[in-house]
């Protein structure tokens, strides 16, 4: 799956004839699993409808500050529209549209949209050959990438005029993959992999019946997003969980048992930069586990447990370049307990998080955790959504990475 999967594209179109090819860029958008709406310059209605393009994006298509509908006024927001797209893409861009993204002439919608823009702005110019190295136009294009544009460079080839050269819009699968790949190689963690591990484990007592704990694995997954959307490729390690992944990079791995993830963990352990174990492993498990179910009876039933092993530990033994975090789930003596994990089990940090917090622990959306690193330093945080927590840990795993 694409990079750009779940990724909120804004696709500006201005009056060139390459137009035609933005129906093929906005279905290859939709096909990599990306959001997509469209603002279009009014001029280039002339060259694809604004029904092709709200097909395909499945959005309405926007090109005036404000439309009718029936006898009210609905106002397009630029300011929301900038806000709403995690990348800005216009294409085709022509010599007029670059002129007026260079010097602030906002005198339609997708300017003003462009200059309320947050996000990363792409840009793919189209027009003909002498317009294209024309001292204004090479002007604009230095410009725009100063001010951090990307530019998504015209190609060679046979233009609207039936002559020969440079200016010709980028096809719409060179668009995507030049996006895709310029995306990732900005990503701090591209190239290296990480594995994290999410939800609990079931020890079997006999075939229907196990010893388990309340995680969701919602934290684990969340923080596996958070670092995919860092450019990793991601190993999660899960227990049973109803939890979902839809990056194409993070690799799911099921498993069960607090063995089968101990197993799982060695494997992957050794081809990774950071180690995340945030799942809730059983720290016991039946000594031997019952070959049919266990009949109830009106005595008491007593089962002999064993431990299992500690795989935080054993990882922490054999680690060499990983950073490797723990977390420590905890009800009293919450920063005595944890520390006491960090230094025993030779860790680069752990993440605090107690269930005396209301709306921390098992099952929630949201949680409240401390980063404490090495040296134990110790970085709270609010109350906030599992998947900010993950990002918040992403942000201080990255700090030390870089120090």
């Amino acid at each position: 799956m694409s990079i750009l999967s779940g990724k909120k594209i804004l696709l500006g179109i201005t009056a060139g004839i390459a137009a035609y090819k933005t129906a093929n860029l906005v279905r290859l958008f939709i096909k990599s699993g990306a959001e997509v709406q469209v603002i279009m310059t009014p001029a280039s209605k002339d060259f694809i409808t604004p029904l092709t393009l709200s097909t395909l994006s499945k959005n309405p298509v926007h090109s005036t500050f404000y439309e009718k509908e029936e006898e009210n006024e609905l106002w397009n927001n630029h300011v929301d529209l900038g806000l709403w797209a995690d990348y800005m893409l216009i294409a085709p861009a022509t010599a007029n549209t670059l002129s007026k993204m260079t010097n602030g002439i906002c005198d339609n919608l997708l300017i003003a949209t462009y200059l309320s823009a947050k996000c990363p702005v792409y840009f793919a110019p189209a027009m003909d050959l002498d317009m294209y190295i024309h001292p204004s136009t090479v002007t604009s294009l230095e410009k725009l990438q100063a001010f951090g544009n990307t530019l998504i460079p015209a190609t060679k080839g046979e233009l609207a005029s039936g002559l020969v050269g440079e200016g010709r819009l980028a096809e719409p699968k060179d668009i995507v993959s030049f996006m895709e790949n310029d995306i990732l190689s900005s990503m701090p963690l591209h190239g290296k992999k990480v594995l994290i591990t999410a939800g609990p484990t079931y020890e079997s007592i006999d075939p229907v019946r196990f010893i388990g704990n309340h995680s969701s694995g919602k934290m684990g997954f969340e923080i596996a997003k958070a670092a995919a959307n860092l450019g990793a490729k991601v190993f999660l390690v899960t227990g049973p969980s109803n939890e979902e992944v839809i990056q194409a990079s993070i690799q799911r791995i099921d498993v069960v048992s607090a063995e089968e993830m101990y197993t799982a963990c060695h494997h992957y352990f050794p081809e990774v930069t950071i180690a995340i174990l945030s799942a809730a492993v059983a720290d016991y498990r039946p000594k031997k586990a019952a070959a049919e179910k266990i009949k109830k009876k009106e005595s008491s039933l007593a089962i002999v447990l064993e431990p299992t092993k500690d795989i935080l530990a054993s990882l922490g033994v054999i680690k060499k370049e990983q950073f490797l975090v723990g977390f420590a789930l905890e009800t009293n003596n919450e920063l005595v307990n944890a520390t006491t994990k960090l230094k025993q089990k030779n860790l680069d940090a752990i993440v605090l998080n107690s269930l005396n917090d209301k709306g921390a622990g098992f099952s929630l959306n949201t949680n409240k955790v401390t980063f404490i690193d090495k040296e134990e330093r110790t970085i709270p945080f609010e109350m906030k959504s599992k998947s900010d927590v993950a990002i918040d840990i992403m942000n201080e795993i990255l700090k030390k990475l870089d120090a």
